[in-house]
């Protein structure tokens, strides 16, 4: 009896290596796991990576002449000047790209047969007439509207605020040696002139000069392109040999008494430029 039990559990114990064998199996799976999740990690994949992929935004490619075309409209549709910054944004196209096209176009306009032009004005581009036009094209305008346009008294202390800006209105005041309070309002209004701080002095008025508007509206590329006091001595010369060919042909000349104060200035300086 003892013999058969004996035999009876070495038979039982003869079948228990059988499960090692799964064990090993599992540790091995495990073991595979382990290696694909460190290979992952290795790639320090975010959640991010997981997202499905934006399509590009980028503007399809355009062929140069197309391009040019679409460079030309806006340049002529738009009031204010454009930098070339405005321009390559807008149109998501490479900076030298645009650069190059817009020199080419600029290029174009520089022919005779056109009366227009593209200038640099006020830091950006604008589509202007050329000057050898601007006489026949100034005629044209007033056949058809009255010329609107600012008075003597606000030409005279926009033109004093152009060329000694920043300025105050004391200093404007005894340069033309008439008040101008008027004037200065009107000039602010049409956004011409504009603040730039107070001067550091008892009191502390306000310091005057000129807009981006006002190089706009007289078509300048900056302050340095405004007339040198040797150009409006030739102006004024070429000015007092006009007014004086009526008394040579026996036509007596109109003479225009002098403005003595901004509120003897036409109702003119009212209107916009």
């Amino acid at each position: 009896m003892e013999e058969d039990q004996i035999h009876v559990v070495t038979d039982a114990e003869a079948e228990v290596p059988e499960p090692e064998i799964d064990n090993r199996e599992e540790a091995a799976e495990a073991l595979a796991e382990a290696t694909v999740l460190e290979e992952v990690a290795a790639q320090e994949l975010t959640a991010e990576d997981f997202l499905p992929l934006e399509p590009e935004t980028q503007a399809p490619p355009l062929e140069d002449s197309r391009l040019k075309a679409v460079l030309e409209a806006i340049i002529y549709i738009t009031e204010e000047p454009l930098t070339l910054d405005q321009i390559c944004a807008g149109i998501e196209q490479p900076r030298e790209r645009v650069a190059l096209l817009l020199e080419q176009l600029s290029a174009e306009y520089d022919r005779e047969d056109r009366g227009l032009m593209i200038r640099e004005i006020a830091g950006g581009l604008r589509m202007t007439t050329k000057p050898e036009h601007h006489e026949a094209v100034r005629r044209f305008v007033r056949n058809i509207n009255p010329p609107l346009k600012l008075s003597l008294p606000a030409l005279e202390t926009l033109a004093v605020i152009a060329y000694k800006q920043p300025i105050t209105a004391p200093e404007i005041m005894e340069i033309r040696g008439v008040q101008g309070a008027g004037v200065l309002k009107t000039l602010l209004d049409r956004k011409l002139i504009g603040t730039a701080g107070r001067k550091n002095v008892v009191g502390k008025p306000i310091l005057y000069k000129t807009t981006r508007e006002f190089l706009v509206q007289f078509g300048l590329k900056d302050l340095n392109e405004l007339p040198t006091l040797k150009e409006f001595q030739e102006i004024g010369r070429m000015d007092t040999e006009d007014s004086a060919a009526p008394q040579d042909r026996g036509e007596p000349a109109q003479a225009e008494a002098p403005a003595t104060h901004d509120a003897e200035a036409p109702p003119a300086e009212s209107q916009a430029t």
